[in-house]
């Protein structure tokens, strides 16, 4: 009878979050732009890459060393690789020296020719430069070519101008604006007229390296920024330009009115969201084979070709709602990412080939397990999809063993797996009753915060009975265990598990400014209101009250955040390594743990009190702008929360989850801060998909990490849970 009366309160709670959230702003899920990459590698033959073209057809060609290539094969995160031409002999067996685009068409130059398969081949204009390296072609089929130190034009198969030059040639190109050939060099841009067969410097500089005209301006690339010359007046437009992710610039395209830039750093694209100097950067092997960048053109259907150094990366665009975000990442992790239910990282993988990995044991496969759960249960409630349904079964069976496997009443086991298959820190792993299986020991707060944070979403949301029953038979198990031993975690050797701590002697011996008096006094009291809210053992509202009123946990929990800082120098050695710098893993146990602190407070005035301490945290992350805690913080139903800034995470994460290495603390785009104590980096943070992959217990101000590709992280938790949590608190539409 007593489950019953709390169902129904957990139901009228629900019905008045429902309604205070109308008061809560809604992102209504329309289509947005989405990027990933398609990458081709070059066997390891020692080709250089020089030039990427994109002709009419979407036929993509590189001019390299060795000849033509064109990709062959390539998926998204399954690289395809740059193969030799041979769909037409004839231009395979010519030494090609240029590609260029005339009209959407392929046109080539050799040591005879500038010659082309458009037109039925008509096209074959004979030119007598030696070592012809260089070349553009007008609409006329007219062409402007170059072997570095002498420029030739050619007409209706006649050479009708040629004129040394006073430095090394770079680059030509055709501007259809002024119907003339602008050429760079190292020092100068010039401009040959054909009508009048006269070729002017228009500007003189140093150290130029590429350049891309527009309609009214130039832009020039140098090896540190770019400068805008303007076509009318040729003049310079203010100051250069090296507010940018890389300055030594080696190419400059505009596609699509879009200025993209290639450099020894990767490749970017000038935003045109109205902000200056802001840039979308594409640089590790998430975008690229390679960040050194030696050409960019137009691909196929809006992509962007970014030709490297080992290899070519197509950077496509495509349209998606979040929720079509989502049920690809359902499928990433039901690929890839389930072992024994648990919601598991790729690891052991080589050089980011998926192929190579295996799902491997974590001590956090309980913590990363129950966040996956928690978005498999919302869909379900959301959706009724009887595929959530059965994701919630089977990652509820493995939560179930992680009690069972063991012999110890109530105590959870970090992971289990088969005899002999550890991955991880073997020597806490001990043997289990049963012979074919190992359970791992030395549970910490973070594994029990994360199992009563699910544990209460199911009991409470998930109308399957025996999940719903599981849940709380297993709440009612380990809150028993800790309770029933003076607030601690035991483990096999009878002793407290070094993190699973909540007594007072422990907390309470924390100065009042050390994180862990705080986060474990928050934590244990959402974990005993949400044992007594489900099972109505008053043992677990008795110790809740005793620990806030006698032990002064509720002002231990509601100390504001910035009260937060290092322990003082006479503080004890655990208390001083403790509070040395901010603990992101405990925002994430924080954040899981308002799930029970709040929606089964013990009365209304503690219900406003937590919901304080909650806001005051959140106002601590806002920096972040990390989509997971903006998203738990509307479960309060306050109608600030940063949704702007939860979407854009959302939006933003990048499809790739390999853990490539990434470096951007060489980047001269973003403004550094003095070190602090949150081990904030700079003044704004990155977008996720130019950050390594991590999860919300990272620091997302880290700038760089080197996971080198051998690993792919699971969306279960990283994404899925804020994502499904949006759409259960209605502050995310359903797609539009």
């Amino acid at each position: 009878m007593r489950l019953n009366t709390l169902f129904l309160a957990s139901s009228l709670t629900f019905t008045s979050i429902t309604l205070a959230q109308r008061s809560q702003p809604i992102h209504y899920d329309k289509p947005f732009q989405q990027d990933y990459s398609v990458k081709y590698e070059i066997p390891a033959n020692g080709a250089l890459l020089n030039r990427v073209v994109c002709d009419r057809n979407g036929i993509v060609e590189v001019l390299s060393s060795e000849g033509i290539l064109r990709p062959f094969a390539g998926a998204f995160l399954y690289p395809g690789e740059l193969r030799p031409d041979r769909t037409y002999l004839p231009i395979k067996d010519k030494k090609i020296r240029d590609i260029a685009l005339c009209n959407g068409q392929l046109v080539y130059i050799d040591d005879t020719a500038v010659l082309s398969n458009a037109w039925a081949g008509r096209l074959y204009s004979r030119h007598n430069m030696a070592g012809v390296h260089l070349f553009s072609i007008a609409p006329d089929l007219s062409a402007l070519l170059s072997n570095g130190n002498t420029l030739q034009y050619t007409k209706d198969a006649r050479v009708e101008w040629t004129n040394q030059t006073e430095e090394k040639v770079i680059d030509i190109q055709f501007d259809t604006t002024s119907h003339a050939f602008w050429i760079l060099s190292e020092n100068t841009l010039s401009l040959f007229t054909p009508t009048h067969k006269h070729l002017r410097t228009i500007y003189r500089g140093n150290d130029l390296t590429c350049f891309a005209p527009g309609k009214h301006s130039i832009l020039i690339g140098t090896h540190d920024g770019y400068l805008t010359l303007n076509t009318t007046s040729q003049t310079l437009q203010g100051n250069i330009h090296r507010n940018l992710p890389c300055t030594d610039l080696t190419v400059i395209r505009i596609i699509d009115g879009h200025p993209w830039f290639g450099s020894q750093n990767g490749a970017f694209r000038l935003r045109d969201d109205g902000k200056q100097e802001k840039y979308d950067y594409y640089a590790s092997r998430r975008w690229l084979p390679s960040d050194n960048v030696t050409d960019i053109a137009a691909g196929p259907h809006g992509s962007v070709l970014v030709l490297t150094n080992k290899g070519l990366g197509e950077i496509r665009f495509s349209k998606m709602t979040l929720y079509d975000k989502a049920m690809f990442y359902e499928q990433q992790v039901r690929n890839r990412h389930i072992r024994l239910g648990f919601n598991a990282t790729l690891a052991r993988m080589k050089d980011g080939d998926l192929s190579t990995g295996s799902v491997e044991d974590s001590d956090n496969d309980g913590l990363w397990t129950s966040m996956y759960l928690g978005a498999e249960a919302f869909r379900y409630v959301v959706t009724r999809s009887p595929e959530a349904l059965q994701n919630c079964r089977e990652s509820l069976d493995a939560m179930e063993r992680l009690y069972t496997v063991n012999p110890l009443k109530g105590f959870p086991s970090r992971s289990f797996e088969r005899r002999g298959y550890a991955a991880s820190d073997t020597q806490v792993w001990k043997r289990a009753p049963d012979p074919e299986w190992d359970w791992k020991s030395t549970t910490s707060s973070d594994e029990a915060i994360g199992h009563i944070f699910v544990f209460g979403v199911i009991a409470e949301l998930v109308d399957d009975t025996a999940c719903k029953h599981k849940a709380i038979g297993l709440i009612d198990a380990l809150m028993t265990h800790i309770v029933e031993h003076d607030m601690y975690l035991v483990d096999w050797n009878g002793e407290p598990t070094t993190w699973g701590r909540w007594n007072p002697e422990y907390v309470n011996a924390r100065p009042k400014m050390v994180g862990d008096r705080k986060i474990n006094a928050s934590n244990i009291i959402g974990m005993l209101q949400t044992a007594w809210h489900f099972t109505g053992k008053k043992m677990y509202r008795e110790k809740a009250f005793e620990l806030m009123n006698k032990y002064g946990y509720l002002d231990n929990l509601m100390r504001p955040m910035k009260a937060i800082a290092p322990a003082p120098p006479d503080a004890d050695e655990l208390s001083r390594r403790l509070s040395e710098n901010w603990n992101h893993s405990d925002d994430e146990m924080y954040f899981l743990g308002y799930w029970g602190l709040y929606r089964y407070a013990l009365n209304d005035t503690l219900k406003t009190k937590f919901k304080t301490a909650i806001l005051d945290h959140w106002q601590a992350e806002r920096p972040e702008k990390e989509g997971a805690w903006n998203i738990f913080t509307a479960m309060t139903g306050t109608p600030a929360f940063d949704l702007k800034e939860a979407i854009w995470y959302l939006q933003e994460y990048p499809l790739d989850l390999v853990d490539w290495s990434v470096y951007n603390s060489r980047r001269k785009d973003i403004e550094f801060i003095p070190e602090n104590f949150r081990r904030q980096t700079i003044k704004e943070v990155l977008p996720p998909d130019e950050l390594s992959v991590r999860r919300h217990n990272a620091n997302r101000f880290q700038l760089d990490g080197n996971g080198n590709g051998q690993s792919e992280y699971s969306a279960g938790d990283i994404w899925l849970l804020p994502y499904w949590m949006g759409r259960y608190l209605k502050v995310i539409s359903a797609p539009q």
